[in-house]
């Protein structure tokens, strides 16, 4: 990018990144066994998402501080995420830029699972007797945070990977980002059905112990699971990938009389870079940030409390009383297995939409939908607290259809949150002369941010108004329908593809 003369100075404190070796085209196929590694991070995602909200309630603590545990994943994505794509810019190792991260992430994940999977077995060793579980709470709770972590430091790596491949050809990076939504899609399914069947303990025998019941032996057998799947589609992703080395010969994009003075603190110099690039970020750019960050507001409560909702709102359970609220939990995970079939089928048609509509009308129609489905949400929940059934009688079969429809319409917009904003960004980006996983880090933090609103907020709010998951459901709502709006009215004009030229 040429920089005019009069904000040289201004642009020596931009941050410097390599440019990836010269790339030939790089095969459909080839991105497609790449991005298959999405499908075992989002595997154990939907575990995560489905059963870990309700199981930590049963460990004994309760809802309106279930969110907190929750928190880990956007505090650790301010300064995880951005950290190891800066990391992965400047990797030199003989292994690429992006797989070392890739693979250590990936073995991050299973040591987390591993700790969950046995918390309990863990609180009993140490101490824990009758209903009070504080030591399997702590190892959850450190398990839990650590999955987190090891979430972020494998995810952003992976889009950067998909990012370096692609380069600035808007329809192969559009491509990619649709093969990753589609292989999240997949994740999920598979995930979201191991959650919502009850009889792996009968599998898995071994799972049940003495301080892990039926309903632990059936996370932890999932979980089992879980550690497969990432091993097998890390190996074929990495494999696939056939990144070169970052040599110090490279060229660097930025000249040296642009880059900053070096600092004897890394830690100060990649906070300086990271912010430091903000001011180069066009005014578009700032509009897809601003887009993420209200799409966010409005997933982030469903994604906490989907299962949890469906279980104590529908079927109106409790955890620890009955059988309802686990019924419920697993109608819950039937429902978001259901969400990422239609993700799938969205992500295969997704390219062909945005090269049609343009990729911001189809993000911000797309929002506007979510904002529909979670009102729906809200209204399904007051006609059923209207309902007089006891504990133990199931709710009306058509209540259960209406919510579990809702589930899977909103597959749709969850396909396009997946995908559209890193492809946006991506492509944008590249043309700045910034890293590829410094970038993924940016916009990341336009995730986390209100990630952590969410999570610091939703639990009290949610008492303030009588408990339950609807108040931030209505937050959510409003968020989803604002960022759709801004979509619609900033992105769509600038973001409509130019007619191709008759042949």
């Amino acid at each position: 990018m040429t920089i005019p003369e009069g904000h040289r100075r201004q642009a020596r404190v931009r941050p410097p990144a390599r440019a990836p070796p010269v790339r030939s085209s790089v095969p459909l196929k080839r991105l497609f066994r790449v991005a298959s590694v999405a499908c075992g991070i989002q595997f154990g995602w939907a575990l995560q998402l489905s059963l870990l909200t309700p199981y930590v309630q049963e460990l004994g603590i309760p809802h309106a501080w279930a969110s907190l545990v929750w928190l880990c994943g956007p505090l650790s994505g301010l300064l995880v995420q951005p950290l190891v794509g800066h990391m992965s810019d400047r990797c030199k190792s003989r292994f690429g830029r992006r797989r070392p991260f890739i693979a250590a992430g990936s073995v991050s994940i299973v040591v987390a699972v591993l700790i969950i999977g046995h918390s309990a077995d863990i609180g009993g060793i140490l101490g824990d007797r009758g209903g009070s579980r504080p030591r399997a709470v702590v190892a959850f709770v450190i398990g839990f945070w650590l999955l987190d972590v090891a979430n972020n430091m494998t995810q952003g790596p992976c889009r950067a990977l998909l990012a370096d491949l692609t380069g600035s050809d808007q329809r192969k990076t559009r491509i990619a980002n649709a093969y990753f939504s589609l292989f999240m899609a997949v994740g999920n399914v598979l995930g979201f059905a191991t959650g919502s069947y009850s009889g792996w303990y009968s599998i898995l025998p071994f799972t049940v112990t003495s301080s892990c019941g039926v309903n632990c032996a059936n996370l932890k057998s999932a979980f089992f699971i879980d550690i497969a799947f990432i091993a097998l589609t890390t190996y074929i992703s990495i494999s696939a990938a056939q990144e070169l080395p970052l040599s110090s010969s490279s060229r660097s994009v930025i000249s040296e009389d642009e880059r900053p003075e070096p600092s004897h603190n890394a830690e100060e110099a990649f906070l300086w870079e990271l912010f430091g690039t903000f001011r180069y970020l066009s005014w578009p750019v700032w509009i897809i940030l601003i887009v993420t960050a209200l799409t966010w507001i409005g997933w982030f409560p469903f994604l906490l409390f989907d299962t949890d909702w469906m279980g104590r709102e529908i079927y109106k359970g409790k955890p620890n009383e009955g059988q309802n609220y686990h019924i419920g939990v697993r109608m819950g995970a039937l429902g978001l297995m259901l969400n990422s079939i239609v993700l799938g089928l969205t992500s295969v048609v997704l390219e062909k939409l945005c090269r049609k509509w343009g990729s911001g009308l189809v993000w911000g129609t797309s929002n506007v939908l979510m904002s529909l489905g979670l009102i729906t949400m809200l209204i399904i929940s007051l006609v059923v607290k209207n309902m007089h059934f006891h504990n133990g009688d199931l709710p009306p079969y058509g209540v259960v259809i209406a919510a579990l429809a809702v589930f899977a319409v909103l597959g749709v917009p969850l396909s396009v949150t997946y995908s559209i904003p890193y492809a946006m960004v991506s492509t944008r980006i590249e043309s700045l002369g910034l890293g590829q996983g410094l970038s993924m880090g940016v916009l990341n933090l336009a995730i986390v941010i209100p990630q952590v609103l969410v999570s610091l907020g939703s639990g009290p709010w949610d008492q303030l108004f009588g408990g339950g998951n609807s108040p931030s459901f209505a937050v959510g709502a409003v968020a989803a329908f604002t960022s759709g709006l801004v979509a619609i009215l900033a992105l769509s004009r600038t973001y409509t593809p130019k007619p191709r030229p008759l042949v």
